[in-house]
């Protein structure tokens, strides 16, 4: 099918721009500046679904703005991929705006309307990520969003916030001023181009395995968003934020654009068959698989619950790229579609958790006996997106965790079978207790004031919980684009 060319894809990245200059200029009506994410967000939302039945169909959506180099464009594509981390950014914005305007009033926290105008550039760059037709585009996208970021990690402005920060940014930054150039510069070098091509741009390369093997790795690495062991430790160091940076950072924007980043390695890079081929699938899945685990038994020690959910991410981020190289067409559409249950699933956990911390000021799991009873709605979406990261029916998580379970079967891989188990096991380790404290133990009389759901705080959350277990009930809208990817 030929491509269909329209400007929907710069208007998707333009609109979250615009809002971040909006929420800019009316700093001093505060009325008018928190109306504007939601607005954004809808709009969005809206443009992005526009552009789903030419992609579903198997089409593309494209727009080339300008030429840099021979072979390198400033250009947009919407296609399945793109597609599947464009909605799932574009719909949790209106949720997370509408948390985030709840939160930052209750907590009356400085600094809103820096906090709303990144949050808002944040989106956009994860938009233009998504529809980035070329790696040259994509990395500028990666890299606006690691700047962009940088000041939500670091909002509240003490030394643990500095300190976080700057881990932050010397990881996301200094992986990419080194690694991640050279193997763009290899990458052109070797292919003359940087475009994405179904199969893989280099999968005809006249290029030797080890110089290929060294691209590749460089590109892994380099894409220290995706929190793939020994890149990984930025991500519990910006727990430092508040909630809604959490939430952002772990479920909508930052660590799905490090994945999306090795998705569009593994599949238009390299190609799925080149990765085979050089073996590079099985030693990445040797890794992730090492990250899976190992995050998981460290999540276990935390008893701080964003900490907790932080290493969480770790180890569900590598679930993706588990997928991706297992080189089993199950197992990748199982990865694909993880994004979005993944998505949906962690920032319902960093909702409740920024909802204890306004109820309650509690931060601690060992504090939290019978805060269900104060917090029903809180903790009972806390119990629902929990069994989602378990992998229990009929939540997104089931079904991701099913194609990724099938696929090892397919590939003959029965080690990483046995690690996706011993994960979910480990997952239920650390996720079940904290909802048996919640509802079943005695709650301590400590003369605090009484504890209750804050309404602008608990709807989005309840809202998110529900995404969980529709798409675990109706998979098709990913499904269909993940089939897209593949294909």
């Amino acid at each position: 099918m030929d491509p269909a060319i329209s400007i929907r894809p710069l208007v998707a990245v333009a609109v979250p721009g615009l809002a971040a200059l909006a929420i800019l200029v009316l700093r001093n009506r505060e009325t008018l500046r928190d109306a504007v994410s939601p607005l954004a967000a809808v709009i969005l939302l809206a443009i992005v679904a526009s552009m789903a039945p030419t992609v579903l169909s198997g089409g593309t959506v494209d727009l080339r703005l300008f030429e840099i180099l021979p072979g390198i464009d400033f250009a947009f594509r919407a296609d399945a991929l793109g597609m599947v981390f464009a909605t799932v950014s574009s719909l949790l914005w209106v949720l997370a705006a509408i948390y985030s305007i709840g939160y930052m009033r209750h907590l009356n926290e400085h600094a809103q309307t820096r906090f709303f105008a990144c949050f808002a550039t944040s989106i956009a760059a994860a938009v233009g990520g998504a529809f980035a037709a070329n790696l040259f585009t994509l990395v500028i996208f990666y890299e606006v969003l690691s700047l962009v970021t940088y000041p939500l990690v670091y909002h509240h402005e003490d030394e643990e916030g500095w300190r976080g920060a700057r881990k932050y940014l010397v990881y996301l930054m200094g992986a990419s001023k080194s690694v991640l150039l050279a193997a763009l510069a290899l990458t052109y070098t070797i292919a003359g181009s940087l475009d994405f091509v179904p199969g893989g741009l280099l999968a005809d390369a006249n290029a030797s395995p080890a110089l290929l093997a060294t691209v590749y790795f460089c590109y892994l690495f380099g894409f220290a968003k995706a929190a793939v062991m020994p890149m990984h430790a930025w991500l519990p160091a910006a727990m430092v934020a508040p909630t809604p940076v959490s939430a952002l950072l772990h479920a909508v924007a930052v660590v799905k654009m490090g994945v999306f980043c090795v998705l569009r390695l593994v599949f238009d890079v390299f190609g799925v068959g080149l990765v085979g081929r050089l073996g590079l699938g099985i030693a990445t899945a040797y890794l992730v698989s090492f990250t899976i685990l190992m995050a998981s038994v460290y999540a276990l020690t935390r008893d701080d619950l964003k900490a907790r959910l932080a290493y969480s991410t770790v180890s569900q981020l590598s679930y993706i790229v588990l997928g991706a190289v297992l080189v089993s067409p199950v197992a990748m559409v199982g990865g694909i579609i993880h994004i979005a249950a993944h998505a949906f699933s962690k920032i319902t956990l960093f909702f409740c958790a920024g909802s204890i911390y306004c109820a309650s000021g509690k931060r601690n799991i060992s504090d939290m006996a019978g805060i269900g009873r104060r917090l029903p709605w809180t903790m009972g979406a806390f119990f629902v997106a929990s069994l989602s990261m378990i992998g229990i029916p009929p939540t997104a998580g089931f079904v991701s965790k099913w194609y990724l379970a099938q696929g090892t079967v397919e590939g003959g891989q029965v080690a990483f079978l046995v690690v996706l188990l011993a994960s979910s096991v480990l997952n239920a380790a650390y996720f079940l207790p904290v909802s048996y404290a919640a509802f079943f133990q005695p709650e301590p009389q400590d003369g605090r004031a009484p504890v209750r759901e804050i309404p602008m705080v608990a709807v989005p959350l309840v809202a998110t919980a529900a995404l969980s277990v529709l798409m675990g009930i109706f998979p098709g809208y990913f499904l269909t684009l993940a089939d897209g990817v593949v294909r």
